[in-house]
């Protein structure tokens, strides 16, 4: 039974980690024929995927039921409304959902499509509404009423961005900023500013979401724009070599949060950009590549409103699907037979929909978990913003357009680093004890040392992480120098007690009994340990200038934290010691006498019968009590919870703290949403210690094995 439920927890594991590893699929839903006044130019959806939209050069926007509802039918016209008076040149889409509709003579208008969800007679009716965050009327981009050729547009709560090429070469800045918020009041102040400008054309311009940046292509050359001055525009940066010779930028878009910029080319491939740290400063680098065709070029760069997900559209219809932060390549397809007029990406990105002059068309997306390849979680992933590829665990963060960081590298290493430093205390303390009390000790003091530290075992690992948190942490702090003298301290202290006891006239030792002798090294080790601590004050001051945090820190350039690994080693190695002296002392104990005892018949001194036979015949149980505390200290929670910082790095300074995979499980599982890809990493992260604990177990009972057969002979 035991077996068997171990087989039901992995295959239940198994069955929660497997839909983060399946690739993307997009497969039709519906369409619908619709009726469109000229060009379809733009189209979008509800979150429910019921309600559609489309926009038409003509300057009508009309809405549609995309699927068969308890009041509409499938296909049925819901509302339509003449936005401006005159053809429309083009329709630029923002991440927040907002449009802006440029007309003819280069004026714009803002338009925001609502869904409102009601129910009536207990169905769900979702009625679409047109609203105007900047007023009904047409607003003039150019000061001087210019036609626009070229348009780029980002808005927030406060103020909205137009950059913007006109018909007469040049580039300009309309700032709209609102007396109060756009979303309560569309009341605001037009700001114009002229940038300059000495291009033969301009291709294409993007304006991040944080409105400080725009990015303008001219052929296969971008500037950047820094937008944050309200009184004058500055150019940023130049990026040249985007593509190789003879290749040609065919698509740019920015993905979500807009740190960083896609361009697709001619031969078919996406590359990523953005912002590093570099010895001057930081610049633009080209960070990864994307092939979304071998043999057509990108004409469409989709991408989606939270996520770092994109859609690239070839000339024949094919439909590529990409992450970029696990530079996973997800799904390839045909969709259409050509260029669709407009495409959309659905709010929540589970669907897309797509409009030539005659059908809307709806799809879709199962691309659930994205973020998560095998690359992502055990190789280095260069993150936006960061100066290389490394290995990061930061599943959320404080905005929308956060790109989470899943790497389980930093917390299987905080995992090991723990195991480790809290065996490397633990074993000489518990074999040393479980030697001398099974082999040297007296009976009479044996019977009360043994179960004494066995209750040590029935000490809850919440308190022991709790006093190593706020009790023991501080203490070290303070009195580092100590921690360190008592390795000294302590075995010079043993041997000069042992020196005297040896000493002493064999009167003296007849008269005190025997079972008093090893407690009589209990006042000398106090002794010991109060003068490091009384020592440490005087060598903090003339060794290390007063502060030894600070000379660590600025001296030796060493990081310290004050919940580290030394701490989690002295208090995790506490709570194993009873588990490796328990098991490991029952082994020694358990020698049968007439090997022992015939060792010594035959000359073998105590010393020579212990190293020779006593612990080679125990060698497979000492092995078994060694494994079993490693196990505990793999899958210890408590004590690393909270007597640790919980950082995700990768360092052995036993000055620094870590996280663990049993730790990480604890503090993320409560806030993380169910079946999202965080929650089924966790389920990975318990699989992972599962694994952990497996292969330890394994390794454990085939080593005891070949030791008791290589031993049974004694």
């Amino acid at each position: 039974m035991v077996l068997f439920t171990l087989i039901l927890i992995f295959l239940y594991l198994l069955y929660v980690i497997k839909p983060i590893f399946e690739s993307a699929d997009v497969e039709p839903v519906n369409e619908i024929s619709v009726q469109a006044n000229g060009q379809i130019l733009a189209t979008g959806l509800d979150e429910l995927k019921e309600v559609a939209y489309l926009i038409d050069s003509q300057g009508s926007m009309t809405f549609y039921q995309m699927s068969k509802s308890d009041f509409r039918d499938q296909g049925s016209e819901i509302l339509s409304e003449q936005l401006v008076q005159g053809d429309i040149e083009q329709v630029i889409a923002s991440d927040n959902g907002r449009l802006l509709i440029v007309d003819e003579q280069g004026q714009v208008q803002l338009i925001t499509a609502k869904f409102t969800a009601t129910y009536p007679q207990d169905s769900r009716d979702i009625t679409p509404s047109i609203e105007y965050p900047l007023g009904e009327e047409v607003l003039p981009v150019d000061e001087q009423e210019g036609k626009v050729e070229r348009l780029g547009f980002a808005m927030n709560e406060e103020k909205a961005v137009v950059v913007a090429y006109t018909e007469d070469n040049r580039l300009i800045k309309t700032t709209f900023v609102a007396e109060d918020d756009f979303n309560y009041d569309p009341e605001f102040e037009a700001v114009y500013q002229e940038i300059e400008f000495f291009g033969p054309t301009v291709d294409d311009i993007k304006v991040t979401p944080d409105l400080r940046m725009a990015f303008v292509r001219v052929g296969n050359s971008v500037s950047v724009y820094n937008l944050d001055d309200e009184f004058s525009v500055d150019k940023k940066a130049e990026l040249n070599s985007i593509v190789p010779n003879g290749v040609d930028i065919t698509a740019t878009a920015l993905l979500s949060g807009g740190s960083s910029i896609l361009f697709g080319d001619s031969d078919g491939k996406v590359s990523q950009w953005f912002e590093v740290a570099g010895k001057s400063g930081r610049e633009f680098k080209k960070i990864r590549s994307f092939t979304a065709s071998k043999t057509e070029p990108v004409v469409e760069i989709h991408t989606e409103m939270f996520r770092k997900s994109f859609f690239t559209i070839t000339p024949s219809g094919e439909m590529g699907i990409f992450y970029t932060t696990s530079d996973a390549d997800l799904w390839h397809g045909n969709i259409a037979q050509k260029v669709p007029s407009a495409l959309a990406i659905a709010p929540r990105a589970d669907a897309i929909i797509f409009a030539d002059q005659a059908r809307l068309s709806l799809l879709k997306v199962d691309n659930q978990h994205p973020e998560v390849t095998w690359k992502a979680l055990w190789q280095e992933v260069w993150y936006e913003g960061y100066p290389e590829p490394d290995y990061i665990w930061q599943s959320t963060g404080g905005v929308d357009d956060f790109e989470s960081k899943f790497s389980l590298v930093p917390i299987s290493f905080g995992t090991i680093k723990a195991a480790a430093y809290a065996m490397l205390f633990a074993m000489p303390l518990a074999l040393s004890a479980a030697i001398y009390t099974a082999y040297f000790m007296p009976p009479g003091l044996r019977k009360k040392v043994k179960p004494t530290i066995e209750l040590m075992e029935a000490l809850p690992t919440v308190i022991l992480g709790f006093l190593a948190g706020l009790w023991l942490a501080p203490l070290i702090e303070d009195y580092l120098p100590a921690i360190f003298l008592l390795l000294l301290t302590l075995p010079i202290a043993t041997f000069l007690a042992a020196f005297a006891w040896y000493k002493l006239p064999k009167e003296m030792k007849v008269k005190l009994p025997e079972e008093w002798a090893p407690i009589i090294l209990i006042p000398v080790l106090l002794v010991a340990g109060f003068l490091s601590f009384a020592l440490s004050p005087i060598l903090e001051t003339v060794f290390f200038g007063g502060d030894i945090r600070q000379f660590i820190t600025n001296d030796l350039g060493i990081s310290f934290d004050q919940r580290n690994a030394l701490v989690v080693g002295i208090a995790m190695g506490f709570a194993v010691v009873p588990t490796i002296f328990s098991m490991a002392e029952d082994a020694i104990f358990s020698v049968p006498k007439h090997l022992t005892s015939g060792s010594l018949a035959l000359g073998a001194t105590p010393w020579q019968t212990l190293i020779k036979v006593v612990l080679l015949t125990a060698s497979p149980g000492i092995f078994s009590a060694v494994m079993m505390g490693l196990g505990r200290a793999v899958g210890e929670t408590m004590i690393v919870l909270m007597a640790t910082g919980n950082t995700p790095i990768l360092d052995w300074s036993i000055f620094q703290g870590m996280r663990t995979l049993s730790a990480n499980i604890a503090v993320e599982m409560p806030e993380s949403e169910v079946g999202s890809s965080h929650y089924r990493i966790l389920f990975l992260a318990a699989f992972v210690l599962f694994v952990f604990t497996f292969v330890f177990n394994t390794l454990a009972e085939f080593v005891r094995q070949r030791l008791r057969e290589k031993y049974s002979s004694l």
